[in-house]
């Protein structure tokens, strides 16, 4: 197998984890209404079991960096292929809601870590010339796993099978356990056995395999940052004075990815076309084009990452984000404007977080920190990530029903003004550079 196809192999393997990542995600949607029936639930107990997979995610997100930098990025990315496997068939084989919030709480936990972990791992291991390409994947893989999800509840859905709920959440199983296989099949990350294991020569076999042209530039960085660096990393060096720009740049990413009002379409698309008239039969079959125009702007992200560079992919999306969102609260309160236009506008949305955001967000945050800090610091952008997500998730319906969604989309729209100027003054690019050249830009004291 080629370089370049070797480490292709290993970042699609750990891409995989996005695509359970997505499916996990997705797939309640079709089974929630059947379980509320089944055993009776409240509102607000209802509202706690399908929410438990999200607050899962939240402290995975959180510690999922811990097991990583002491175990390994590998024998994480196996850990959390079992718990998804384990949250698939338990909560398909679920006997109450308190085993099936129980199981989909470890899937959650899984979720949340792969987003920390995978890539991370990927950024790690891949050439710096496509790094951006590979580490997205991860991403391509979450919107590929929400629309077959999708798809999957939509063909159990009308094969009239007894309780087919269980068998809509029963099918993550099998990619849960394709992945858990393949991952025995890559190797440790090598900036990993570097730093953390002092194994340069294992390093170096892999390197020698995944990027021969600029393996002995690549361990010649390492051990350089390593020397510089020789105490062990923890979570509260993030917030020393020397890699507080660092940790502000996670942070503020990850925080107007979700005030751009991403998840609360995702979650919320057929309320919200509703909202503006839109019948329920229309309104389903508008969420499967989201769906559909999200992956199709994920390809297109992918392409353009590491030939424009990520600053780039944040103007266009920046400047998508506020037309579209401007447009869909006009929308809502400006006269004159038919509901079916709703739809067109949401997929600009969509199309705009594809390219941006979507394709940016994963790389940018694994490309932040140095080697001994990677780990905790992906960890604290994620988690800034789901707890957002959360909060939005759970406020969403009362402020839509409350105040409308027009007002809701002007306060994202301002946001995505916010994230412009913020892009302009404060982000770096990284297209094409190692990792521990960013380094140097970010820290002036680096050398």
């Amino acid at each position: 197998m080629s370089p370049k196809n070797y480490v292709f192999f290993i970042s699609i393997t750990a891409a995989l984890g996005g695509f359970l990542f997505g499916f996990d995600t997705a797939v309640i949607s079709g089974a929630e209404r059947a379980i509320q029936e089944i055993w009776q639930l409240s509102d607000w107990m209802h509202g706690l079991a399908i929410a438990s997979a999200l607050y899962g995610t939240v402290i995975g997100a959180l510690f999922g960096g811990i097991p990583a930098d002491r175990f390994g990025r590998k024998k994480s990315l196996l850990w959390i292929g079992i718990f998804y496997l384990v949250s698939a068939f338990g909560s398909a084989i679920a006997w109450d809601v308190s085993s099936f919030t129980l199981f989909r709480f470890l899937g959650g936990l899984g979720v949340g870590a792969s987003s920390v972990v995978a890539p991370m791992y990927i950024s790690e291991i891949a050439p710096a010339k496509n790094r951006g390409l590979l580490v997205a994947l991860y991403q391509f893989n979450i919107v590929f796993g929400i629309v077959i999800a999708y798809l999957s509840n939509y063909l159990i859905g009308t094969a009239e099978l007894a309780q087919e709920w269980r068998y809509m959440l029963a099918v993550e199983a099998i990619p849960a356990l394709i992945y858990s296989l393949m991952i025995f099949r890559i190797p440790e990350s090598p900036r990993w056995l570097i730093t953390k294991s002092n194994m340069v020569d294992k390093a170096k076999q892999i390197l020698q395999r995944t990027d021969p042209e600029g393996v002995d530039r690549a361990i010649q960085l390492v051990l350089e940052e390593e020397k510089k660096e020789k105490s062990k990393g923890s979570f509260s060096m993030l917030f020393q004075t020397k890699y507080l720009s660092s940790t502000l740049l996670a942070v503020m990413f990850a925080f107007f990815n979700q005030v751009s009002g991403i998840n609360a379409i995702i979650y919320f698309a057929p309320r919200v076309f509703e909202m503006a008239g839109i019948s329920t039969e229309n309104a389903l079959i508008s969420t499967i084009g989201i769906g559909i125009v999200n992956l199709l702007g994920t390809f297109l992200g992918l392409y353009l990452i590491d030939r424009l560079g990520r600053k780039i992919l944040m103007y266009i999306g920046s400047c998508g984000y506020i037309i579209s969102l401007s447009l869909m609260a006009y929308n809502f309160l400006g006269p004159g404007i038919p509901s079916f236009w709703l739809p067109i506008f949401v997929f600009g949305f969509i199309v705009s977080h594809a390219i941006g955001q979507g394709s940016v967000i994963w790389v940018f945050i694994s490309e932040m920190f140095p080697n001994e800090l990677r780990a905790y610091g992906q960890s604290l952008g994620s988690f800034t990530h789901w707890i957002l997500a959360a909060v939005i998730a759970n406020v969403f319906p009362f402020f839509a029903n409350e105040f409308g969604p027009g007002y809701i989309f002007v306060f994202f729209a301002v946001m995505m003004l916010g994230q412009l100027l913020w892009v302009w003054r404060k982000m770096p690019e990284t297209k094409g550079r190692s990792l521990e050249e960013i380094q140097k830009e970010l820290h002036p004291s680096y050398d």
